[in-house]
């Protein structure tokens, strides 16, 4: 059998500009990085609080292995639910106001996990237009109906709701959406799911961290519930600058998920001293809301200086600032020209994000200074006049 076809659907992506490629990163995350031997200014981390190089969270760590070895060694329903894992799931637990909480060893898993185990062919899934991958192929995966309502639009989904007799009926989204940075109208989806009888189902892997009074995200910030969100999936590879994935909500669902969540019945457990940096990392993201403030100090100078230019800027409060480019040749150039001036910002292209809305994802950091946002606002102008 010949790989020719495989080369061919590969050159194709070259020359529509869409082809990826990893860059090795020679350094700690930080704002200032070595990528590919360069040194340069990035803006394309989601370690938004600043937290994944921090000492007391690779203290916690060291701590973790020399108490806990480094592998979990063991599904959790066999040998690897360790006193970590279980120490923090419960800190996790009390700090999103929620019965229990379940640990998964990635956000995508954590999603698969969830859709697959509460839904069937029975049932039906809606979905936001822009939700995550892991969200929707969760969807498709599970047999139930698959629907997808109008980005972030409360009378899309209710009448998708209305025309459905399924058995169950589960609402998905996306917290803060990961390409455009804007939040999901929470207490208005929260709403329509209720009166239809649905579960509402959030994906907060970006908002955890960075909103909210203690940072516990968009249900937070909005003061909800868990009646009105009674699922809720945060990541701890962002904000908390660690690894891995969590639920939380009634002891129901989490029981529900422990023996029906083939993501998290087949798998080995995460290491555990990641688990135990993950609790000093807690600690980090609710004492400390002067990361909150000044990364939404930065947002705001990012956005000013970036509007001021001429830039075509999405409706975003979060660290998530995309350029809106269009083209993917240009968003290429763009990305480029950047990282020739020391700058590191990716373009982000279909099948990422749709055909003719291509753009620059700048993502900033609570560690960020307003010098290094002015450095990057200053290439953007060169840029803008169509410096190489």
């Amino acid at each position: 059998m010949s790989f020719d076809q495989l080369e061919a659907a590969l050159q194709e992506r070259r020359t529509a500009h869409l082809y990826r490629r990893r860059r090795l990163l020679e350094s700690p995350q930080g704002p200032e990085v070595s990528v590919d031997g360069q040194n340069c200014l990035a803006f394309c981390s989601n370690d938004y609080l600043g937290l994944a190089n921090h000492p007391a969270l690779k203290q916690a760590m060291i701590e973790g292995v020399e108490r806990f070895g480094v592998g979990g060694g063991a599904s959790h329903l066999v040998m690897g639910h360790s006193s970590a894992h279980h120490e923090l799931e419960e800190a996790l637990a009390e700090w999103t106001g929620r019965p229990r909480a379940l640990l998964f060893s990635t956000g995508y898993m954590a999603n698969l996990g969830v859709i697959n185990a509460l839904l069937d062919k029975q049932d039906a899934v809606f979905e936001d237009r822009l939700n995550h991958a892991s969200l929707l192929d969760g969807g498709l995966l599970s047999g139930a109906r698959f629907q997808r309502y109008l980005h972030n639009d409360a009378a899309s989904l209710k009448q998708r709701l209305d025309k459905s007799d399924a058995r169950r009926k589960l609402v998905v989204t996306d917290g803060v959406f990961s390409m455009d940075g804007d939040i999901a109208d929470l207490p208005e989806l929260a709403r329509t799911s209720r009166e239809a009888g649905a579960w509402l189902m959030v994906d907060d892997a970006h908002g955890m961290g960075v909103l909210g009074q203690t940072g516990a995200g968009c249900v937070e910030q909005f003061g909800l519930s868990q009646s009105d969100v009674p699922v809720l999936m945060g990541t701890l590879g962002k904000g908390f600058g660690t690894a891995g994935a969590f639920v939380a909500g009634s002891e129901a669902l989490i029981e529900t998920l422990i023996q029906f969540a083939r993501s998290y019945i087949y798998t080995t457990s995460m290491p555990p001293a990641v688990a135990w940096a993950t609790l000093a990392s807690l600690k980090l993201v609710r004492e400390e809301s002067w990361r909150r403030e000044k990364l939404q100090a930065l947002i705001q100078r990012f956005r000013s200086g970036a509007q001021q230019l001429g830039y075509e800027l999405m409706a975003s409060e979060t660290p998530i600032q995309p350029i809106m480019i269009g083209d993917a040749a240009e968003a290429m150039r763009l990305s480029e020209g950047l990282e020739t001036r020391g700058l590191f910002v990716s373009a982000i292209r279909p099948p990422t994000v749709p055909a003719g809305s291509s753009r620059l994802r700048v993502t900033l950091s609570a560690t960020h200074s307003e010098q290094q946002v002015d450095r990057l606002l200053a290439a953007l102008d060169e840029l803008r006049g169509g410096v190489a």
